[in-house]
């Protein structure tokens, strides 16, 4: 298992910078960070994969769209943008040295049709899916699509609905990724969502109820880790968690108030949080 850290709760453009920043994250126990990918090119990225070698950070990649110009379940046009976005997403990240590429890359954020997804919509998001992966495969990146709860996005709400959905798609490069936060607000079952849909999960964050200090609210933790162990999953636990630093990603993530005391607090007591948890989860296991 390894234990990750997403970079929202600063920023959604990691440079330099946060040289300082990604050394505490290191110097705290983490095996790698999370890197978002909403602007730059992928040399940007290759000289950021550098310094995280330097630093001894592993990375995955997380994305998401939020122009309806960019949609990969609306019309030709959309379509065509859309997977045009993801593609060069794909190689950001494959340019940071970056395995996986996760986040809600199945519609965009946000927007509503008004009503539920149509049947033409998840066809057009397999056939979007399907050029994606394609890609994805050639650059050696696996994409994590994620279920977003219902004020989010209207197309995957949840994991058998996103599980099924990867399983039509049919590529070998599109598949899950698990998301607590979520879970907790769609599943009537968080942990039966994940175990019954364990087979095609490929990445999973680690986010409160409300998305603060992992560990202090009511997610039910133990049950969760334990599941995630029984389920033979021994990949990165990635804490996502948001602040009010970045306006718009505030307002699209509705961060209205501060969750912490301070950022080190999320990501000092999350690490200790997952660490603990997953050890305590493997007692009693047979071997």
């Amino acid at each position: 298992m390894k234990i990750g850290f997403c970079m929202f709760l600063w920023t959604t453009n990691v440079t330099s910078k946060h040289t300082a920043l990604l050394k505490d994250i290191k110097a705290t126990g983490y095996d790698g960070v999370e890197i978002p990918i909403f602007e730059g090119v992928p040399d940007d990225y290759a000289r950021l994969g550098a310094l995280l070698d330097r630093i001894g950070l592993g990375r995955t990649a997380v994305s998401a769209m939020g122009d309806p110009a960019m949609n990969l379940i609306g019309d030709a046009a959309a379509r065509k943008a859309g997977i045009k976005h993801v593609k060069w997403a794909i190689d950001c990240a494959s340019a940071l040295g970056a395995d996986r590429l996760s986040g809600p890359l199945h519609s965009t954020l946000g927007h509503f049709s008004g009503m539920g997804p149509t049947s033409a919509e998840k066809q057009r998001s397999v056939s979007s899916q399907r050029a994606i992966g394609d890609h994805a495969g050639q650059k050696g990146v696996t994409i994590g699509l994620e279920a977003l709860n219902r004020f989010e996005c209207y197309l995957l709400n949840t994991m058998a609905d996103l599980s099924a959905h990867v399983d039509e798609i049919g590529h070998p490069n599109i598949k899950a990724m698990y998301d607590t936060f979520h879970a907790n607000i769609e599943e009537a079952d968080p942990i039966g969502a994940y175990t019954k849909n364990a087979r095609n999960i490929v990445h999973i964050h680690i986010s409160e109820n409300d998305r603060g200090v992992p560990g202090r609210g009511n997610i039910p933790w133990k049950k969760t880790f334990s599941a995630i162990r029984e389920s033979g999953y021994d990949d990165w636990l990635t804490i996502e968690s948001f602040g009010r630093g970045l306006k718009d990603l505030a307002a699209a993530t509705k961060v209205w108030r501060d969750f912490a005391e301070s950022p080190e607090a999320v990501y000092r007591d999350g690490y200790t949080h997952i660490s603990e948890g997953w050890k305590k989860a493997g007692k009693g296991r047979k071997s």
